[in-house]
């Protein structure tokens, strides 16, 4: 028998919590961000005004999953933007770098765990405990708003010597996100929290302490899946130059999502979708609700153009014509291996056999134990009937 979507839907859900960040260890990445954001706010700088220190990408839009690297679970990555109150026109990507740089290098532990200078970030390494560690990228910034409602910040870049401003826009992607996200999150929203609480009192002790963050919705576990996925497709050295980065992932999934009420449903269309652009791969045309759509272009000088929901002028995919469109086919190729592996799984006819492949395609052995969930259980009616003989006639005659 194989598995029903409930079931399944309900293991993917359980598989997707396993890969997710823990609400303890969720708590101690506030507090620690939180720290540096405060020491970082309490330093003196040439500048009026005060810092604006936030978190950016998954650990804000509530899609981190533990990387992997080498087969083995790495620690997590959390992304903190501070955003320095000068004028781009005023100051220089280097000097901007400088402060932050500085500033954290003054605290007696932060100097202890600052890595070497990143192309883009500071980071703090943080060492593991109980298995768990974690990564914070201290993303130095300054505001480039064109206008009042525009939350726009020119971030820095680092190439050898040479120092340059590349345009973001975190805050305005997340809220776009949520807005992706608003009619599942209200939907899920209560009973979410109260289940985190209880399993978690001593961290929250009333529901209104659970964060929105810990909330996950059919649309945030599919990103988790589709990501620990890739993670795994691409984890050795010939592959992970043409990963599908996070941010086109997340793009499309969110662009793509329609609000399906369970994980299956929601990964499937998803996953449909997205196959249904493969076939510019060789230049030919896509189904014209989807090519009105726009999301996936390519261009009629063969360039690629996955758009920046907040900013359009910036091109996520301005690397998927180069090496004959290598990342453009890996995207595809894996797009079809999230078929294979999460949704046609659904098929097998042995329990066992799906719970040890879905273990295996996502590096997430615990799979198995929830093998029993997808077997339903046999009701009464469905039973074999029992009979009920009052006097039983012997196989013999008395003598």
């Amino acid at each position: 028998m194989t598995a029903d979507i409930k079931r399944y839907s309900a293991l993917l859900e359980q598989v997707a919590s396993d890969i997710d960040i823990p609400p303890s260890k969720y708590q101690d990445a506030v507090d620690r961000y939180q720290a540096v954001a405060r020491w970082l706010e309490e330093g003196q700088y040439p500048c009026q005004g005060e810092l604006r220190i936030y978190v950016q990408g998954s650990f804000r839009l509530g899609t981190v999953v533990r990387p992997i690297r080498n087969g083995i679970d790495a620690s997590y990555d959390i992304d903190l933007v501070c955003e320095i109150p000068l004028r781009k026109e005023q100051t220089t990507p280097r000097d901007v770098k400088a402060i932050v740089g500085d500033r954290l290098r003054q605290h007696g532990t932060y100097k202890n765990l600052l890595d070497d200078e990143g192309r883009r970030c500071w980071t703090l390494e943080y060492a593991e405990q109980d298995g768990v560690g974690f990564h914070l990228d201290v993303l130095p910034a300054v505001p480039d708003a064109r206008d009042a409602m525009d939350t726009s910040i020119a971030i820095t870049n680092k190439d050898g010597d040479t120092y340059s401003w590349s345009a973001s826009n975190p805050h305005g992607y997340g809220a776009w996100f949520d807005k992706q996200n608003a009619i599942a999150f209200a939907r899920a929203v209560q009973e979410q929290k109260q289940t985190i609480q209880r399993r978690a009192s001593l961290i929250y002790a009333s529901i209104d302490e659970v964060p929105d963050q810990l909330v996950r919705t059919p649309l945030q576990r599919s990103i988790q899946l589709m990501k620990r996925h890739r993670d795994v497709r691409f984890d050795n050295h010939d592959r992970i130059d043409y990963a599908p980065i996070s941010i086109i992932i997340t793009t499309l999934a969110a662009q793509l999502y329609g609000n399906e009420p369970d994980l299956y449903s929601a990964l499937s269309g998803i996953v449909g979708k997205l196959q249904a652009h493969a076939a510019l791969v060789e230049g030919k045309a896509i189904d014209r609700p989807l090519s009105g759509l726009e999301l996936i272009q390519r261009r009629p000088d063969g360039t690629w153009y996955i758009g920046n929901p907040v900013n359009p002028a910036e091109n996520f995919a301005d690397r998927w014509h180069e090496d004959n469109h290598a990342r453009a086919r890996a995207f595809f190729a894996w797009v079809n291996a999230l078929q294979k592996d999460l949704l046609d799984l659904l098929r097998e006819a042995n329990p066992r056999m799906l719970a040890e492949r879905l273990s295996g395609v996502l590096a997430v052995p615990s799979a198995t134990r929830y093998v029993e969930n997808l077997v339903p259980p046999v009701a009464v009616s469905d039973a074999a009937p029992r009979i009920h003989i009052a006097r039983p006639v012997k196989p013999w005659r008395e003598g």
